[in-house]
């Protein structure tokens, strides 16, 4: 039995939702972080150590990001997930819903959907992203924070790699 199954097994409890954001500035504009938007699975830097061990690992996505109603499928070495597009104002707010998650650990934690927020400020654009999910483990007090941790850290990682795409400010 994996960690997973047995941690819903002995803590699940009635589903409630939550919601993390983690917000970052880019010394860059909207649209040039709008084009270098990427979503967990299309990060080439593998994985912290941390991240491994309490998620499936990425191994592809498929499907377009940019419009209304499309569906991206990611694929996992332990299963897929498959989201939809639900807003999309460039250079602004991407949002997403989750339609199918099988990763494994449904039992503890159920992804509900996500965004991307962009902002200019000054000379720079803040990036929040969020995630929202069904979190399944009793009690909340316990649980939350390790969730949070592991949220905060999952947006690092994405924000890392949209920062390592972005362009290097010219130097004077």
């Amino acid at each position: 039995m994996t960690a997973a199954r047995l941690a819903a097994r002995l803590f699940s409890g009635r589903p409630a939702s939550e919601s993390v954001s983690t917000s970052v500035c880019f010394e860059a504009s909207p649209e040039t972080v709008w084009q270098r938007m990427l979503m967990y699975e299309e990060v080439s830097v593998r994985p912290s150590l941390i991240l491994r061990a309490l998620l499936p690992l990425p191994l592809s996505t498929e499907g377009d990001k940019s419009r209304v109603g499309a569906n991206i499928h990611c694929a996992y070495r332990e299963g897929d997930l498959m989201k939809r597009i639900t807003v999309v104002d460039a250079p602004h707010l991407l949002e997403f819903d989750v339609i199918r998650q099988s990763l494994g650990f449904e039992g503890c934690v159920t992804a509900l959907g996500g965004s991307y927020r962009l902002r200019p400020s000054g000379e720079q654009t803040e990036i929040a992203l969020t995630t929202k999910y069904h979190a399944h483990l009793r009690p909340r007090r316990v649980w939350r924070p390790l969730e949070r941790f592991v949220a905060h850290l999952f947006h690092r990682h994405i924000l890392a790699g949209m920062r390592d795409s972005l362009p290097r400010p010219s130097q004077a």
